[in-house]
């Protein structure tokens, strides 16, 4: 049994700690991509900043396709290497990589040619839409240079190393650092690009993160080969079979947000421009969340491909009890800063109120909230994508959107970030509760998983 990594046998803390620390780092540098972006665009005025929150949704709405392959691809690798087969991981990984980026080209060409409608759907005015163009025209355009360090660092990650994904994203979120302010003010020799800097910076970003994964994945890992085009549709077939759920649980998300933000729309361009400012915040909120979710993913993936299912629920238990504990301890830690932060935001005084209330209510729940991650991350690797795309379903269709409905009806803007906080907590308590359940029948069963 090949166990470099410590994902079989090392101690399950351990293990998590280990995995999860480069993630934060890695994490943090993408999520210090997308607050780069939003400050810098801030400068140029609250419409600026309001046009490219509206572009939130529909962004993470299309990286929701490759995040979703990604993770049928992670599960399957995983499961492989588990059982000791790194040629057929090899075979899996190459061929999740080719049907993302096919699927992500054609997702792109369909948004560039529907910006206005779409957008002019989610209540964009006029005045907005010029701006939102600029921006995801270029997006649209160079998307699929992100298809490849996305689902290529899943694959890294599959084996149990998250040190060299970390460490990718931190150099793509240092270039477009440099050139975020370079590009959309016209420093020095280059242009003065607005909004449309930001996406230009974003795509050349993109080119150092692809080009660091593709020789990771092709020289030390050795997991992608010359396409085997005789079992290429039986691979497809199994990375669909866990990616599409995975795919449409990450766009439940921005389908929410879209919602959030068409109710949001109603009170104003300050408290659409607020929102997307939090929604950053909040990705630094999460962050050990998140990379505790793709660290536990893999551990688990190959911990079932070994039959290890007690160490495999182990691992899950241990993430769950840590993210109430860590996540509270941050909301008390927050609390002092909240001000300035909004301030860092916006020179608009109401949207700076607005910042602050959300970070005020809203992170109180985000340990449950962890909770409901962490058991979606572990769903995926057990190969039950279809119950992890319920348990967000519910999360967002029966608890988040009729809680912020029913908050905004009360108190308006205030009342639906309350809205948003009550229904974390419902979240996260049905997936412990979840969890609870599948840890005894899986085990009770004598069924592999």
């Amino acid at each position: 049994m090949n166990d470099k990594h410590g994902l079989l046998s090392a101690p399950i803390n351990q293990t998590l700690r280990k995995m999860t620390i480069p993630m934060v780092f890695g994490l943090f540098a993408i999520i210090m991509f997308n607050v780069v972006d939003t400050f810098f665009i801030s400068q140029l005025g609250t419409e600026a900043l309001a046009a490219v929150s509206f572009t939130f949704p529909i962004t993470f709405a299309v990286n929701s396709v490759t995040l979703g392959l990604g993770v049928g691809i992670a599960a399957l690798v995983g499961r492989l290497l588990g059982q000791g087969d790194h040629q057929d991981a090899a075979r899996v990984s190459t061929h999740g990589l080719l049907l993302a980026l096919l699927l992500v080209m054609l997702v792109g060409w369909l948004g560039a040619a529907t910006i206005v409608p779409v957008f002019s759907a989610l209540g964009a005015s006029k005045d907005l839409l010029p701006l939102i163009h600029e921006y995801m025209q270029i997006w649209y355009l160079t998307i699929p240079l992100l298809v490849v360090p996305m689902a290529g660092n899943a694959a890294i990650r599959a084996t149990g190393d998250t040190k060299t994904p970390a460490k990718i994203m931190m150099v793509s979120g240092l270039i477009n650092g440099v050139l975020d302010p370079l590009l959309i003010f016209g420093l020095g020799p280059f242009p003065e690009l607005g909004v449309q800097g930001a996406a230009i910076a974003s795509a050349l970003s993109w080119v150092g993160a692809m080009l660091a994964a593709l020789i990771v994945l092709t020289r030390r890992e050795q997991l992608l080969i010359a396409p085997q085009w005789q079992q290429i549709g039986t691979d497809v077939s199994q990375i669909l079979k866990i990616g599409m759920p995975a795919g449409m649980t990450n766009a439940l998300n921005p389908a929410a947000a879209a919602i959030l933000m068409m109710m949001l729309a109603s009170q104003g361009t300050e408290s659409v421009a607020a929102y997307g400012a939090a929604q950053r915040i909040e990705a630094i909120l999460l962050i050990v969340m998140m990379a505790m979710t793709s660290s536990l993913t893999p551990l688990m993936s190959q911990n079932f491909g070994a039959q290890y299912h007690q160490r495999a629920f182990q691992a899950l238990f241990s993430a769950m009890r840590f993210a109430i504990l860590f996540q509270f301890a941050l909301y008390l830690s927050l609390w002092p800063f909240i001000d300035l932060i909004a301030d860092v935001f916006s020179d608009d005084v109401r949207v700076q109120q607005e910042i602050a209330h959300y970070l005020m209510v809203v992170p109180a729940s985000y340990g449950l909230q962890g909770t409901l991650m962490l058991l979606v991350g572990g769903l995926n690797a057990m190969k039950r994508s279809l119950h992890s795309f319920a348990c967000n379903l519910v999360r967002l269709f029966v608890f988040l959107v009729p809680c912020a409905w029913l908050g905004g009806i009360v108190n308006g803007t205030h009342g639906l970030f309350a809205g948003i906080a009550v229904a974390n907590l419902l979240a996260g308590i049905m997936a412990y509760l979840y969890a609870v359940v599948l840890r005894r029948q899986t085990l009770a069963s004598s069924l592999p998983v």
